[in-house]
């Protein structure tokens, strides 16, 4: 198949499954400049699928770096409300929504992090209403990526430009299955397996997972009542839907206060336009004392101290080893991909539908639960080919559930 095929097959796939947009549904994108092409191409899919109007915010990184290099130092604390106040509003009248990645890794690697954090948070108190209504699953979402020329070279450094931008579309196709003769036939089948794999969990009931590594072993609390999911999940509006694509993933909701132990990362994490490598960090009742990083130090340790929540996990998640994602060997500078290739932790916001009747719950009543709340959630990579992981039971009983990065059975 050649690109524009496997394009049109990779769009068609995450309106069908990624979003499964209904007919009479509104879809918002937000997408890099350069995705143009593959945002037209999932317009087209969306209004065949019966969408009423699609709408597309478009970002442009070197606009983003021009305001780190020109903008006022005060003007770092302010984002655009009025815009996030919309999408909140596109969401609570039952618009779609899919965000498209594919940003420069690196982008604000060499600009102040003092700056950069100030815009962050800012920029997370303003989408803050948006992002409830999404950790909620009020609407059926999706994430998926476009292979642009910055962010294929931080991939591919070696390769001239045109030859980079190629490989990484290829990697992306292959990932996400939208290479395959049926990809939507595929993604159904796939999600059938993890929702095997997150059955089985749920009818475990672990009290808490024990993480075992070189430089880690860490023991995490589980919320009563957590559900662990994976692949197609119901929003509350009713429409089953896919929210990552790729996703090799099964989570939960750890409990905000029991989490204890040291862990390291074991892939680059893109935040904010920085990369942040060899996260160090020990946890006690649940909050980061101690953190380090051998890269992106500073912008690690402002992200943790966006709130309080930030220091306090929100998500767990499990992934094989011999994941699609990591057996390709590529290190994508992208979460979206790298998630699916380790198992991980989030640090800050719970997803409420992690939680039994979690979205029927007041603010309160979930903290008081064990949710984590917080202005940010940010995952990052902890698992390896050298971790074995442990359920705990209610009574105290082990369980090898992991062994090498991989499923016991």
């Amino acid at each position: 198949m050649n690109h524009e095929k496997l394009l049109d097959q990779y769009a068609r796939l995450t309106v069908r499954s990624g979003l499964c947009i209904t007919p009479g549904q509104q879809l918002l994108i937000s997408a890099p400049i350069e995705a143009v092409p593959l945002v037209r191409r999932i317009t087209h899919h969306a209004y065949v699928a019966g969408a009423t109007l699609v709408t597309t915010l478009y970002a442009d990184d070197q606009a983003t770096l021009t305001r780190f290099k020109a903008a006022p130092n005060a003007s770092f604390d302010t984002a655009a409300g009025w815009l996030f106040n919309g999408m909140a509003e596109a969401f609570k009248s039952g618009s779609a929504r899919l965000a498209i990645t594919g940003e420069d890794p690196g982008l604000l690697g060499g600009q102040d992090p003092d700056k950069v954090s100030r815009a962050n948070r800012a920029r997370s108190m303003a989408y803050r209403p948006a992002l409830e209504l999404i950790t909620s699953f009020a609407v059926n979402w999706c994430v998926v990526s476009c292979a642009t020329a910055s962010w294929a070279k931080s991939v591919f450094p070696g390769l001239a430009e045109e030859d980079a931008i190629a490989k990484l579309w290829a990697a992306i196709f292959k990932c996400s299955r939208a290479d395959l003769p049926d990809p939507v036939a595929a993604w159904a089948e796939h999600s059938r397996n993890l929702r095997r794999r997150t059955d089985f969990l749920n009818g475990r009931r672990y009290k808490a997972l024990h993480y075992r590594a070189p430089g880690t072993d860490l023991r995490i609390g589980l919320v009563d009542g957590h559900v662990w999911k994976g692949g197609a999940s119901t929003a509350r509006n009713g429409v089953v839907c896919n929210p990552n694509i790729p996703s090799e993933e099964v989570f939960t909701m750890p409990h905000k206060d029991l989490v204890d132990g040291t862990v390291c990362s074991t892939k680059p994490l893109s935040y904010g336009g920085t990369i942040i490598d060899g996260i160090k960090v020990r946890f006690e009742n649940g909050r980061i004392i101690e953190s380090a990083a051998e890269k992106g130090a500073a912008a690690f340790a402002k992200m943790i101290d966006t709130d309080e929540g930030g220091r306090r996990l929100g998500e767990v998640a499990l992934v094989p080893h011999s994941s699609p994602i990591s057996a390709s060997g590529i290190v994508f500078n992208n979460t979206l991909f790298d998630e699916n290739a380790a198992s991980h932790i989030a640090v800050g916001q719970s997803y409420t539908d992690t939680m039994k009747d979690g979205s029927g719950k007041s603010a309160e009543e979930l903290l008081a639960s064990g949710a984590n709340a917080s202005l940010i959630h940010v995952d990052w990579m902890i698992g390896s080919g050298e971790m074995d992981v442990d359920g705990v039971m209610q009574d105290g009983a082990i369980e090898p559930l992991m062994r090498r990065g991989e499923w016991v059975s």
